[in-house]
């Protein structure tokens, strides 16, 4: 995006994957579609939305890492950027970075927790129910 084109290596993804660690990445909407595209994982996904356009050019502008015309062309793409916001199974909107940052981890540890994800569980359950 915006002359960029960054990757990732699969190979560490999957290593760390299979080593029952999560994967955090920060991908625009393309890059999410690419990572749903991955078979056997479970994919989390998260849209953090500014609380407000005006925040939105001011927290780009204080990171003083573009130039004012990429800052410019992130803003007139804003629009469609957050018009895929409904395509991500969370929303956290970063009023304030702390927050947003618990409202994640929230989110991973409830995910964490659903019962597809816990590995050995059934026969946790089973061990459970032989002992009654």
């Amino acid at each position: 995006m915006f002359g960029h084109r960054y990757g990732t290596p699969r190979a560490p993804v999957e290593a760390a994957l299979a080593s029952g660690h999560d994967v955090l990445f920060d991908v625009d909407w393309q890059g999410t579609k690419q990572l749903r595209k991955w078979p056997d994982h479970h994919l989390v996904s998260i849209f953090v939305l500014p609380p407000s356009i005006s925040d939105l050019e001011q927290r780009l502008r204080r990171r003083a890492q573009d130039p004012d015309d990429v800052i410019r062309a992130r803003m007139a793409t804003a629009a469609d950027e957050m018009s895929h916001w409904e395509e991500y199974d969370y929303v956290v909107i970063n009023t304030d970075i702390d927050r947003a940052f618990n409202e994640v981890q929230t989110i991973l540890a409830a995910e964490r927790l659903k019962r597809e994800r816990q590995t050995g569980l059934s026969d946790f359950v089973r061990r459970l129910q032989a002992q009654l």
